[in-house]
């Protein structure tokens, strides 16, 4: 009796949710979804190459303190990297005294108190401090920017789809007008005042303005020329390296995983033939 109850009410509520899928079915087919300017009119990332990329790919070092200078001397005005320390730049190629130099010389000094008053001060960064955000707290950050909120670029790439196309393309595809086409399907759909249309962002419109605004923004250390293009993948691939610092150890690892049980499958197999060899099946 219990299993005959049990079953009944097992396909009551299947049949529930059959009809339910059905009534959605039928809902989408006559009425359905209205097209929109963010469906019609955003842009997958671009297909851009980075040589972290693959099961063998691995950091460029020089490429990665490219982007810690264009991060450095552009993206830390608004954004903060809270999940990352000075002595962690250690990694990017940096010996002992180039990353004290680095805390010390940072333009946003590390939140502290007077030892001798006891009210709020700051400091020159040392090795292990965490890298400073640019406002003092959540309200100094909207208020700076128009109440938007800069987000934390820790853990971007690992937040976002296709991480590192992502932030290379929103970096380079910013554009002064909207397409006459979009204007023409859906004329509300006109970028506010305040904000600047990129077609890379979700909702076509950013608060953020264009923060590689020229060529040569930045001066590269190596020599490499600082074009826009190449500022924008190369902080792109720090802050792959920010989210994903140990990616390289990941990936031996997961090779050095595989060669193992490789060999000890085959090891396994000739056992097996060698123990059952006179054996029949």
């Amino acid at each position: 009796m219990v299993r005959l109850i049990a079953f009944l009410v097992g396909v009551f509520f299947s049949g529930m949710l059959l009809i339910g899928l059905g009534d959605t079915i039928i809902g989408a087919i006559k009425e359905p979804a209205v097209p929109t300017a963010e469906h019609e009119f955003h842009k997958m990332p671009l297909a851009e190459k980075f040589p972290h990329d693959g099961p063998l790919g691995k950091y460029n070092k020089g490429q990665l303190q490219r982007g810690l200078k264009v991060y450095s001397e552009v993206c830390s005005a608004c954004h903060s990297l809270k999940l990352v320390s000075f002595r962690d730049f250690a990694a990017l190629g940096y010996n002992e005294e180039q990353v004290k130099a680095l805390a010390k010389g940072w333009k946003t000094e590390v939140p502290s108190i007077n030892p001798e008053t006891g009210e709020p001060a700051t400091r020159p960064g040392i090795p292990a401090d965490r890298i400073p955000s640019p406002f003092p707290n959540e309200v100094a950050a909207r208020a700076a920017n128009n109440n938007a909120l800069p987000p934390d670029l820790s853990l971007i790439t690992k937040a976002r789809a296709d991480g590192p196309a992502y932030v290379y393309s929103l970096l380079i595809g910013y554009e002064e007008t909207q397409p006459a086409e979009l204007l023409k399907k859906f004329p509300d759909a006109k970028t506010p005042d305040g904000l600047h249309y990129n077609p890379y962002f979700a909702n076509l419109n950013i608060a953020m303005a264009a923060p590689l605004a020229a060529d040569d923004q930045v001066t590269y250390d190596d020599g490499t020329k600082a074009t826009k293009a190449q500022m924008a993948k190369d902080v792109a691939a720090f802050l792959t390296w920010t989210a994903e610092p140990k990616m390289e150890n990941r990936k031996s690892a997961g090779w050095a995983a595989l060669i193992f049980l490789i060999i000890f499958t085959g090891l396994a197999w000739m056992s097996y033939k060698s123990i059952w060899a006179d054996k029949k099946h």
